[in-house]
């Protein structure tokens, strides 16, 4: 099982938002947010499986190789797909939350396997926050249709200034979450790479209304 922290919720069965932390990052990143995010959430924040260093953890490897360019290693990231699969099974059996209100948070390399673990699990995972990433199509099923989304949506946002992951990548996402008749709401932040106190803000309004 993945290493996580996790903050229990105030009731039973309760719903669950699964937090996936980007390249060189940690657990402790986006678990920040809890205190702002309501109580009736349990919330759980996993740390990805492979140690860049002290504290800096990866889903998969980037090569930043300047004469290959920066590419991304596919193989781990579709083992870092079935591990957070096995992860969501396991933290709803061990919480017993609401199989109903399952949430996924991911930012940049956290939100790209977020788009990937829900659209291969959409009866799963019903609700994402995609912060600051965007569908790699090599990593999403070939085989979907729109009936097997319907109960898929999506918070995305992105900052109009991200020199990490342009801008144009999220929005060349929107096409393909249009073409599968998936729902979401779309927004831009005068932001470079992160999340802007107006950002949160709206999604934290976005998680509640599905509660």
């Amino acid at each position: 099982m993945l290493e996580y922290l996790v903050r229990e919720s105030t009731i039973k069965n309760p719903p669950v938002l699964i937090m996936l932390h980007g390249y060189g990052s940690n657990d402790q990143d986006l678990f920040s947010f809890s205190p702002e995010l309501d109580k009736e959430l349990l919330i759980v924040s996993a740390r990805a499986p492979l140690t860049l260093g002290f504290g800096s953890y990866a889903w998969y490897s980037i090569n930043f190789d300047a004469e290959k360019g920066k590419f991304s290693d596919l193989e781990e990231a579709r083992t870092s797909i079935q591990q957070i699969e096995n992860f969501v099974d396991e933290i709803i059996e061990k919480y017993k939350v609401n199989t109903n209100k399952v949430f996924l948070l991911g930012f940049s390399q956290g939100s790209i396997l977020s788009y990937a673990v829900s659209l291969k699990n959409p009866t799963k995972i019903q609700h994402v926050v995609a912060l600051s990433g965007y569908i790699n199509s090599e990593l999403i099923p070939k085989d979907l249709t729109k009936n097997q989304l319907t109960n898929l949506d999506f918070f995305i946002s992105h900052g109009t200034v991200d020199q990490v992951l342009p801008i144009e990548w999220s929005r060349k996402s929107l096409p393909i979450l249009e073409n599968l008749g998936v729902d979401f709401e779309y927004k831009e932040y005068p932001v470079g790479h992160g999340v802007n106190p107006q950002n949160f803000i709206d999604l934290k309004s976005w998680i509640k209304d599905r509660l």
